[in-house]
């Protein structure tokens, strides 16, 4: 099967540093369910192997474009940014912010090995640390949460491995990931279907305390852009109320 490896620029919450490969469409095979015991250990050594990955540093800018419940339409140029660490350092930052003057919004995310993410979110010139637990929150109004940013539910400590199927025409690893402590409004459970061969996700579902699909995650587009296939835009959507949020990338940023 030929390829096209996708170059991730900025990976976002598709995992720093992970590439997403786009491939031709493979005849669909049945899924491999596991047992609850094997999807327990699986799930655990999944998200291990996910989170000990290391990215560069790269930044982009892009815009982000909203469609909010009502149908009112919003634009915001942001910028991205990976801050690695030296050599003998185990932590790393993503940066993202917008730069319009009347949305100005800046998030910070620290992640290390072994340790809880640690956020600090700029509105306006107002600086708050958030807890793990608050990062269910819009960034600058948009239907990306701080969570999505940073990846928190990976953190979570229960992750089940359900199985492996085809989806968007690629061999994937399906992930669950459970809330243990949800709260009104928030994500109760989140299910990410994971490359096998990348560990790009190439979608995303996220589910309330009563089981009600509340969003959609997925990758939209991809262009050759000197000699490498970059990520150009992605999307998410909220199914509960209609709004919906799409980043187009700069393919020439930096």
């Amino acid at each position: 099967m030929s390829t096209l490896r996708v170059v991730a620029r900025p990976v976002l919450f598709l995992l720093p540093a992970v590439l997403l490969l786009v491939g031709a469409a493979e005849p669909p095979s049945p899924p491999v369910v596991l047992s609850p015991q094997q999807a327990e250990k699986e799930g655990r050594a999944l998200i291990a192997e996910l989170l000990s990955q290391r990215p560069t540093q790269d930044y982009t800018n892009g815009v982000m474009k909203i469609r909010d419940a009502k149908g009112h339409r919003m634009e915001t140029p942001v910028r991205f940014q990976i801050v690695t660490p030296p050599l003998n350092s185990s932590n790393w930052m993503s940066i993202y912010e917008t730069t319009a003057a009347s949305n100005k919004v800046n998030l910070r995310v620290v992640h290390s090995d072994n340790q809880p993410n640690v956020y600090r979110l700029t509105e306006n010139g107002a600086q708050r640390n958030l807890g793990a637990n608050e990062t269910m929150v819009p960034f600058a109004g948009s239907d990306f949460w701080v969570a999505d940013l940073g990846l928190e539910f990976f953190h979570w400590p229960q992750q089940r491995l359900l199985k492996t199927e085809m989806r968007r025409s690629r061999s994937c690893r399906v992930l669950e990931s459970i809330n243990p402590r949800p709260g009104p409004g928030d994500y109760a459970r989140v299910v990410s279907w994971i490359d096998i061969e990348s560990h790009g996700i190439v979608f995303a579902e996220a589910y309330d305390a009563r089981n009600k699909l509340l969003k959609e995650f997925a990758p939209k587009d991809v262009k050759k852009v000197n000699g490498q296939w970059q990520l150009l835009e992605m999307e998410i959507s909220n199914r509960q109320t209609g709004s919906r949020t799409r980043i187009e990338f700069n393919s020439g940023s930096p």
